[in-house]
């Protein structure tokens, strides 16, 4: 990569990290301070917590949309602008409803189609790949973050200090995008970075692609419904100020434990055995998080087992979603998927605060059960998912005609999908590794 490269992908990993360290900072201690709250009751708390996602989940794709339009970099500025507004309404907020009203509003910064799309207009074809890892990681690595910083905060500064943290992060991000991000010179086409209306039919009839958007709509339910009572049984047993120390010892060794599975899972090509094995995890989880109303340390080791399972799922799923959409759809796979992943959000907090108010821990536990259930037969019942990674190649113009291409890219061994975009002189590839012949490969162009 080079540095322009290299200092784009950076700043705007650092973006995705602020943005996504003030959404997940409130997870572990909304349901603790907001008993402090005019009109706050456990169902009300379950909105607040998932409220983000409803406006996520509708202005994800348009945002992406509007960039095309408007331009990246005034796009993106205006959501982490809309981001601090809702930070500081909540800061401001002495009801339930008013910090109901803060989240949904940080939601509609919806940025994340905008930054890929820049991401896209500032590396070369054959580096993205390396640029959207960083991407992932980093949003890997501000969940963690935010699991221990969250209790933190909130201990020191209450939960209005803890939304103006989130005020803080958004300037943050706004300095980042106006002062280290490059501006791009153009706007490059990427079909693994954008959304095409056309191609929305065919998500959705694709049975193996539904089973894991419904895959990621039943995690992120759990995630939020699960952390509407939580807390609040973490709380019984430990002083709330080392609720930090207990999340950074649980997601540390959750990722410990989970690393050597994914090593496992690609090496051996056991991956479908795995990620079922990490589904049936979280009914275990269940159990002992139930049994955490009598007892911390089966809480401790629910909530141990809940993020081994989650951690596994979380990074394999994307991975599988590219691997399972046709070559040059990955754009709008991942945009229905990321839809997806903030509708169960949405929905996980909301009705997990009903089943709370209504039936207590019994009642939120079976109710995380339910979309679980449907993804275990979901998943069983599913083939073993194609062993074949994505490439992007910048093809060599001196080859001739570019369209022809298509046929000879198909044809070298190891290659089982090719698109190829004339105008762009780029083609996206499926490859099996293993058997790809890369000295062929490599006479079309630069990966």
């Amino acid at each position: 990569m080079s540095f322009v490269e290299l200092k784009a992908a950076v700043s705007l990993t650092m973006v995705f990290v602020f943005r996504m360290l003030g959404l997940f900072m409130v997870l572990p201690v909304l349901a603790l301070f907001a008993e402090d709250l005019q009109g706050a009751s456990p169902g009300m708390v379950g909105v607040a917590i998932g409220a983000y996602g409803f406006s996520q989940a509708l202005l994800q794709i348009p945002f992406g949309w509007l960039s095309d339009r408007w331009g990246r970099k005034p796009v993106i500025l205006l959501g982490l602008f809309i981001f601090l507004l809702g930070s500081l309404l909540a800061a401001e907020a002495t009801t339930i409803e008013g910090i109901i009203a803060g989240r949904i509003l940080q939601g509609c910064g919806a940025i994340a189609g905008a930054v890929t799309a820049l991401m896209a207009d500032l590396t070369r074809d054959q580096h993205r790949t390396k640029a959207m890892a960083m991407i992932g990681m980093g949003i890997g690595v501000a969940f963690a973050i935010a699991m221990v910083l969250g209790p933190v905060v909130s201990n020191a500064w209450g939960l209005s200090g803890l939304f103006l943290s989130n005020a803080l992060m958004a300037v943050a991000a706004m300095l980042v995008i106006l002062l280290l991000v490059p501006t791009p010179v153009i706007k490059r086409r990427d079909l693994n970075c954008s959304v095409d209306r056309q191609e929305l039919h065919q998500v959705f009839t694709n049975p193996d692609l539904r089973r894991h958007i419904i895959g990621i709509f039943a995690l992120h339910f759990v995630l939020m419904a699960l952390f509407v009572f939580i807390p609040e049984l973490l709380s019984k047993s430990v002083e709330r100020s080392a609720h930090g120390g207990i999340y950074l010892a649980v997601m540390g060794l959750s990722f410990i434990m989970m690393i050597p599975l994914i090593i496992f899972s690609e090496r051996q090509r056991l991956l479908k055995q795995c990620y079922c094995f990490s589904i049936l995890m979280l009914f275990v989880a269940f159990a002992l998080v139930y049994q955490g109303v009598l007892s911390s340390t089966m809480l401790l080791a629910g909530l141990f087992i809940f993020f081994f399972g989650f951690n596994f799922l979380e990074a394999t799923l994307p991975s599988l979603v590219s691997k399972l959409a046709p070559a040059g759809t990955r754009g709008t796979v991942m945009g229905v998927y990321s839809t997806s992943q903030f509708l169960g959000a949405a929905l996980g907090g909301s009705l997990g605060g009903l089943a709370m108010e209504s039936a207590g821990v019994l009642g939120a536990v079976v109710l995380c059960t339910i979309p679980t259930a449907l993804w275990c037969w979901l998943s069983v019942t599913m083939k073993q998912p194609p062993y074949v990674s994505t490439m992007v190649m910048a093809l060599n113009p001196e080859l001739g005609d570019v369209s022809s291409m298509s046929e000879r890219l198909a044809g070298i061994v190891g290659v089982q999908e090719v698109t190829v975009l004339s105008a762009e002189k780029t083609a996206y590839l499926k490859v099996d590794k293993q058997t790809l012949n890369w000295s062929e490969l490599r006479q079309f162009g630069q990966c």
